[in-house]
């Protein structure tokens, strides 16, 4: 039975989040299904409270390739207060949506559609376990998911241990929790001669001496300082030749990382880059001794993913969905205990047999995820509501 699908791309706007490049890479390979599966894909957007007052509706430029996007002309912030409020006026912006079959909101928000079945995204639970590791906007998403609960037919996320979070901390059905793991946006093949002449610059710029790595957004649940202290104690004890390249745009309460960075006796090897194009992340990922990554808490974990499918050993944290991604290719180790962490990066400096079983390890592990296998994951959930 043919049906339509109608999927939230508001996180598709920037330069991409963790969210953002969730959203659009299932919308790709969702648009790709199309030939080969028996449905229809609709893309809907809110426009930013910012653009909304502009009355700036036009489409994010990633989604100007699709022939069915829409504006949902409100903000999220404001279709959420109506649905308290005044419900009596949404059936007016329920015709915006084109009468889908399934809606999919992707980041903790799903429209009161009447006429469809409706599925919320939720990416983890952070501001329920660890609130001091959020910011206030995120700490408001408890009250949006708690309505949005009342009126959403499922819940995608992308893990177990997150779908086991779902269904104790806010009380939901778990058989209603469905998981989708996500993939790296790098494919295994993505590496060339060519990209690495393009960019030959900044590898003799910042890749002249052996590195650590980190990437992903500077905040305190990303738990950058003990990596800092675990670096330190390396060049202190051991003198290790290498730098600390960390990449990822300043979050929030981020301003103790770069006190410590500027107090270190090691500054001068410890390398902050703000925002960086996918094609030099992926460098950065393919050349480091070893990819770091001791946060306290993950959703998923897309990070640990993407360095291993572009050939870079993993040091991570036992805790959370981070098992469950990286299984048995990764070291793990106590988020709270730099020396353990130390420990690590040292045991892969020291052992080159063990740095390369790693690296083929986690290209084996790699392999198991890709968009298209997500996305028909996805769309199994969605025949299983239609059916």
């Amino acid at each position: 039975m043919m049906f339509k699908v109608g999927i939230d791309a508001t996180p598709v706007r920037g330069k991409l989040t963790g969210i953002g490049v969730y959203t659009l890479n299932l919308i790709n390979a969702l648009s790709q299904l199309q030939e080969i599966e028996n449905f229809t894909l609709d893309i809907y957007f809110h426009p930013s409270v910012k653009n909304w007052l502009k009355r700036n509706l036009s489409s994010p430029e990633l989604l100007c390739q699709y022939p069915h996007v829409s504006c949902f002309p409100i903000p999220v912030s404001l279709a959420d207060r109506l649905a308290k409020y005044s419900p009596f006026i949404l059936p007016y912006f329920e015709k915006k949506l084109e009468q889908p079959d399934i809606i999919q909101g992707t980041d903790h928000y799903i429209f009161p559609y009447q006429k469809a079945k409706k599925i919320m995204t939720i990416h983890d639970l952070t501001f329920i376990k660890f609130p001091e590791y959020s910011t206030n906007i995120v700490k408001g998403y408890l009250e949006r998911i708690k309505s949005c609960l009342s009126w959403t037919d499922a819940i995608i996320t992308f893990s177990e241990n997150t779908k086991q979070d779902i269904a104790e901390l806010l009380n939901i059905d778990p058989n209603i929790i469905y998981v989708t793991p996500q993939a790296s946006r790098y494919p295994s093949n993505y590496l060339n001669p060519q990209l690495l002449d393009n960019h030959r610059q900044v590898i003799n710029d910042y890749l002249e001496k052996p590195y650590f790595l980190f990437v992903s957004t500077l905040e305190p649940r990303k738990n950058i300082l003990t990596l800092i202290k675990a670096y330190e104690y390396l060049k202190h004890n051991y003198k290790i030749p290498h730098q600390l390249i960390l990449i990822g745009k300043k979050g929030w309460d981020y301003q103790d990382i770069l006190d410590q960075i500027e107090s270190s006796q090691c500054k001068g090897d410890i390398k902050h880059l703000d925002y960086v194009s996918d094609e030099l992340v992926a460098i950065f990922y393919s050349q480091a001794e070893a990819f770091i990554y001791p946060s306290f808490y993950e959703g998923f974990g897309l990070p640990v993913l993407e360095a291993m499918t572009l050939g870079s050993p993993v040091i991570t944290s036992n805790t959370s969905s981070l098992p469950e991604v990286v299984g048995d290719a990764a070291l793990y180790i106590d988020p709270n205990n730099y020396y353990e962490l130390a420990e690590m990066m040292l045991k892969v400096v020291d052992n080159s047999t063990l740095r390369k079983e790693m690296i083929n390890k986690g290209k084996t592990q790699a392999n198991k995820f890709s968009w298209e296998r997500t996305a028909k994951v996805t769309l199994d959930i969605y025949r299983s509501l239609t059916a």
